[in-house]
C-alpha cells in the first residue's frame, strides 16, 4: 500500500506543508484526532508518550495558532519515530483523511516560481517543475491573461522591459488533475548611472542598483525617495528615518505628500533578501520653513523692526528649525547573567538581551551582547566597552541578573560570585559611569534589570565622586529596596521590565519620555502592581533620544582602531564546503546567537549514489568551552539549546551550540567526522572520514576577556570608603533592619504548587537583594529576578547565614489569582 512512500524518513524531517495539513486534520477531528493518536503511541514502548506529554500538548490550544497535534508529532520525532510508524498508527486510528496527507498526490509541483527583481534589458526566467502520474502540461499566466506560447516549465522573456513587470502564475495539468503554482512577482528596474554608486553583497546574490538622493524642500512640497535592488527572491524594503523604521514605508518608492518640518532628518532604506540584509546610502532631507511677512501700507523699517512686528494690522510668521542633536557614535553593552554557580539560576536574561540586541541594532547601535560572565570577564568586557567611547558617543549599558543596592550604589553580580557576596565580588555601576564621564560621552544610559534590596553582608561603602553632567539617565527595573520579577512559563519569556520596554524602545522621543511611557505601561500590569515599579533618574537637559542620527565628530579618527577591533569581534567565520575522499561534500555554516555564543550547523550537499547513509558530526571541540557532547550535533536547534535563533537557521541540519566563547584561550580547532554506509556493504557499521577545521578566534573570543583584569578596570574605583551622605541617594542603612536579623530561625522550603497548565509570575528575588545569603522562596511563586520564589511567612537560611522576609504583609495568593485571571482574559 505504501510502496511509493519512504517509510524510513523520520517524522521530524517531514516537509512543513505536509505536516501543516496533517495537523489541521488531527486538530479538528474529535474521535480520531491527536488525543486518540497519543493513546495509541503511548502503548508502544519505543515512543512512549506520557500523561504529562499529553497535558503539555493540550496546553497548545491556549497559544495563538497553537497546535496540539504539532506538539505531539514533535515529541514523536524527537524519540525517533519514522513515517512508517506514523502511518501504522494512523491506520490503527482509522483516520483515512490523515493517511491521505502522507500519500503522494497525483500531481505535485516540486519547483515553484520565485519572485525576482531585475534590470531592464536583462533576461527573465521563471521556472515551475511538476511530476504526475501522467504527462505534465504547463500554461503560464500574467495576472489573468495567458502568456502566448508559454507551454514549457521555464518562462523566458529576453530582453525584459518595464511592461513585463507584474504577477505571474503557472497552471500545471496531469490527466484530470491540475494545480496552480504560487504567484511570482517580477519587478523591473530602469536604473542608470544617475542613481549613484551601487554595491554588491558578499556573495553577489543581491545588488543595490538605485540609491536615494539628499533633498532640500520647503514646507508643503512632496518628498519622494526611491531606491532599488535586484535579486531573487524579490528584495523587501523598509525605510528608516533617524535610525527608526517608518511605519508602512515598505516599498521602493517612499512618498510623503505636503511635508512638514518634523519630516526632516536622515533617511535610508533597509533592503533584505532571504538570507542577507543591505542598506542604501543615508541621505539628508532638509525641510526649510516658508517665511511670510505681510504689512499693510507703505512702511520704512529696519530688519530689527520686522522681528518686532506682531500686532495691529500686521501679520508675521517665521518658522525655525529646531537644532538636531547628533551622536558621534552609538555603543551598547548588554550583559545577561543567568547560569549562576552559587545562587539561583534565572531564565529571562537570555531572552531580554536577545530582544534588546535586535532593537538597538535597528537604532544603529554597535551592540555587544554577552551571557554568563565571571567577575574578571565582566570587568574586561566593560573595559572593551569603554574603549569604544569618546566625545559625543551615546553609551548604553543594560544588565539583567542578580544585583543589589547599598547607599545609592548599584552592584551587578557575576555568575561566579561566592555566597554570600560583597562589593569586592561585584561590579559597581556608578564606577562605570565615572569612567564613561571621563570619555566626555554625549549620553549615558543605564538600564538595570535587577533587584535593589540591601545586602547586609556588605558593610562597606564606596566613595565615587561623579561629575555634574546633564547627560545621565538611569532606568531601574524596580524601585529602591524592591525586587525585579521575571515571568515563568513553559518556554522562554521576557522579564517584566523588558516585556514593556521593547514595545517603546524604537519610539522617536526623548529617552526619559520613552521610559516614562514604559513606567505607565508597567503600572497597568496587574501581576506586579504594588510589587515592581520602574524608577527613572535623570540629569538630562537636552532632548537626547536613542533615535538621534550618528554624525562622526573630531574624535572619530582616534576611535577607528577600537571600532575595527569591535567589528572583528563580531565577524562570523565564513561558511565552507568540505570535500571528503568518498565523494561526499559537507556544508559547514555558522550563526551568532549572542556575541559569545556561536552556532555551527552541518548538512550534506551531495553524496555518492551508492552511499545509503551519510551524516557529518562536529567533534573534538576545545575543552575551554566545556561543551556537553550529548548536546552537540542534534537534529533540531532546540535540542542543543538554540531557542531564540532556531527560526533563522536552515532546516535538516545537525546543530551544535558553543557558548562562553570568551573563555577560549587558543584558536578554535575542531574535527568534522563524516559517517557513511554503502549499499554494497555486508554490515551496517559506518565508515568514518575526518577533517580538521580551524576557524580562528570567533566573535568575542578575539578580545581575550578571559585574561586577568586589566590596567584600567573599573575595579580601581570600587573600594574607597566614604560617608553615605556623599552618594547621590541612600538605601536604608543596616540599622533600619536589625530587628529582622536577630532571634529568628527559618527553615528552607521548596514550593512547586502550580499545576503545569498554569502560567505564573516568577518572583525570585535577586540574590544580592537579600544580602546574598542564598536560597529563599516565595510561597506559590516560582522564580524572580534575584532568588527563587521566597516564602513570605518564613525564610530559609543555612547554618550561620541570615535572610530577611520581604513585604511580609502582602497577599501572595491574591497576586497569583490576579495574574492567572489576566492570562485567561488575554488572547493567546
Amino acid at each position: 500500500m505504501w510502496d511509493c512512500v519512504d517509510r524510513s524518513t523520520k517524522v521530524s524531517l517531514l516537509r512543513e506543508p505536509l505536516v501543516k495539513r496533517l495537523c489541521e486534520v488531527l486538530d479538528r477531528s474529535s474521535n480520531r484526532g491527536w488525543r486518540k493518536l497519543g493513546e495509541i503511541v503511548s502503548s508502544d514502548k519505543r515512543f512512549k508518550v506520557s500523561s504529562d506529554d499529553m497535558e503539555m500538548c493540550s496546553l497548545k490550544v491556549l497559544e495563538l495558532e497553537g497546535s496540539p497535534s504539532l506538539m505531539l508529532l514533535r515529541l514523536m520525532g524527537e524519540r525517533g519515530c519514522t513515517t512508517g510508524h506514523l502511518m501504522d498508527y494512523l491506520q490503527t486510528l482509522g483516520n483515512s483523511e490523515a493517511l491521505q496527507c502522507l500519500k503522494p498526490p497525483a500531481l505535485q509541483i516540486l519547483i515553484q516560481p520565485q519572485s525576482v527583481a531585475l534590470l531592464c534589458g536583462h533576461n527573465l526566467r521563471l521556472s515551475c517543475h511538476a511530476v504526475g502520474k501522467s504527462p505534465v502540461q504547463y500554461q503560464w499566466f500574467k495576472s489573468k491573461e495567458e502568456v502566448p506560447n508559454s507551454f514549457s516549465p521555464d518562462l523566458l522573456v529576453s530582453p525584459v522591459s518595464l511592461k513585463d513587470a507584474g504577477f505571474y502564475i503557472c497552471r500545471v495539468n496531469s490527466g484530470d488533475a491540475f494545480e496552480f503554482s504560487q504567484w511570482a512577482q517580477v519587478d523591473v528596474l530602469n536604473a542608470g548611472t544617475s542613481y549613484g554608486q551601487s554595491y554588491n553583497s558578499l556573495d553577489g546574490r543581491m545588488k543595490v542598483v538605485m540609491q536615494p538622493f539628499s533633498q532640500r524642500l520647503h514646507v508643503g512640497e512632496d518628498l519622494l525617495l526611491e531606491c532599488g535592488a535586484t535579486g531573487r527572491p524579490i528584495p523587501r524594503y523598509q525605510w528608516h528615518r533617524n535610525g527608526v523604521p517608518v511605519p508602512s514605508a515598505t516599498k521602493r518608492k517612499f512618498v510623503i505628500p505636503h511635508v512638514m518640518q518634523e519630516h526632516h532628518g536622515r533617511y535610508r532604506c533597509e533592503i533584505s533578501g532571504s538570507t542577507e540584509r543591505m542598506w542604501t546610502n543615508e541621505v539628508d532631507v532638509v525641510i526649510a520653513p516658508r517665511i511670510s511677512v505681510q504689512i499693510s501700507g507703505a512702511t520704512e523699517c529696519s530688519e530689527d523692526d520686522i522681528y518686532a512686528i506682531g500686532d495691529g494690522s500686521s501679520e508675521f510668521c517665521l518658522n525655525s528649525i529646531p537644532e538636531q542633536l547628533y551622536a558621534t557614535d552609538k555603543v551598547a553593552l548588554l550583559i545577561g547573567n543567568l547560569s549562576y554557580q552559587n545562587h539561583p539560576q534565572l531564565k529571562a536574561p537570555m531572552v531580554d538581551v536577545y530582544d534588546l540586541t535586535n532593537l538597538l541594532r535597528q537604532l544603529n547601535f554597535k551592540v555587544v551582547s554577552l551571557l554568563d560572565l565571571t567577575e574578571s570577564e565582566m570587568r574586561n568586557a566593560v573595559d572593551e566597552f569603554l574603549l569604544l567611547l569618546h566625545k559625543g558617543v551615546y553609551g548604553l549599558l543594560y544588565y539583567a541578573g542578580h544585583g543589589y543596592e547599598n547607599y545609592g550604589n548599584s552592584f551587578m553580580v557575576p555568575v561566579d560570585a561566592p555566597n554570600p557576596y560583597r562589593s569586592a565580588n561585584c561590579l559597581c555601576v556608578q564606577s562605570i559611569l565615572k569612567l564613561m564621564q571621563e570619555k566626555e560621552t554625549g549620553l549615558n544610559v543605564f538600564l538595570l534589570d535587577m533587584c535593589r534590596k540591601r545586602n547586609f553582608h556588605d558593610d562597606s561603602t564606596t566613595n565615587i565622586i561623579l561629575r555634574v553632567t546633564a547627560n545621565i539617565v538611569f532606568g531601574y527595573a524596580t524601585c529602591q529596596d524592591a525586587e525585579a520579577f521575571e515571568l515563568s512559563s513553559t518556554g522562554f519569556a521576557n522579564g517584566v521590565f523588558v516585556k514593556f520596554l521593547k514595545k517603546r524602545l524604537l519610539d522617536d522621543e526623548k529617552i526619559t519620555v520613552v521610559l516614562d511611557r514604559v513606567a505607565e505601561d508597567m503600572g497597568q500590569f496587574d501581576a506586579t502592581k504594588g510589587k515592581q515599579a520602574l524608577e527613572i533618574r535623570s540629569s538630562l537637559s537636552e532632548r537626547r533620544a536613542l533615535t538621534d542620527p550618528v554624525l562622526p565628530g573630531d574624535s572619530a579618527d582616534l576611535a577607528q582602531p577600537h571600532n575595527r577591533q569591535w567589528a572583528k569581534a563580531h565577524e562570523l567565520p565564513e561558511s565552507m564546503c568540505l570535500n571528503f575522499d568518498c565523494g561526499a561534500q559537507i556544508k559547514l555554516g555558522f550563526a551568532a546567537e549572542f556575541s559569545n555564543v556561536l552556532v555551527i550547523y552541518t548538512y550534506i550537499v551531495k553524496k555518492p549514489k551508492d552511499m545509503s547513509f551519510c551524516q557529518a558530526h562536529v567533534t573534538d571541540v576545545s575543552q575551554d568551552l566545556d561543551v556537553d557532547p550529548k548536546e552537540m550535533n542534534r537534529e533540531t536547534p532546540e535540542e542543543t539549546g538554540i531557542y531564540l535563533l532556531s527560526s533563522s537557521l536552515p532546516q535538516h541540519c545537525l546543530y551544535t551550540r558553543l557558548s562562553s566563547l570568551q573563555k577560549l584561550k587558543e584558536e578554535l580547532i575542531f574535527t568534522v567526522c563524516l559517517q557513511g554506509t554503502f549499499t554494497a556493504m555486508d554490515d551496517d557499521h559506518p565508515i568514518h572520514w575526518t577533517k580538521s577545521v580551524n576557524i580562528g578566534k570567533p566573535l568575542i573570543a578575539r578580545l581575550d576577556l578571559h585574561r586577568a583584569m586589566r590596567r584600567n578596570s573599573c575595579l580601581q574605583t570600587c573600594f574607597m570608603l566614604h560617608s553615605p551622605s556623599h552618594s547621590p541617594c541612600h538605601s536604608p542603612g543596616p540599622e533600619h533592619h536589625l530587628h529582622l536579623l536577630h532571634g529568628t530561625n527559618y527553615q528552607a522550603q521548596d514550593y512547586n504548587r502550580l499545576s503545569p497548565q498554569q502560567c505564573y509570575l516568577d518572583c525570585e528575588q535577586l540574590q544580592g537583594a537579600v544580602g546574598g545569603s542564598g536560597d529563599c522562596y516565595h510561597d506559590d511563586l516560582s522564580q524572580s529576578r534575584d532568588e527563587l520564589a521566597c516564602d513570605l511567612s518564613g525564610f530559609s537560611s543555612s547554618s550561620g547565614r541570615h535572610s530577611m522576609p520581604i513585604e511580609a504583609g502582602d497577599d501572595i495568593d491574591e497576586l497569583q489569582t490576579v495574574f492567572i485571571n489576566s492570562l485567561q482574559l488575554q488572547p493567546q
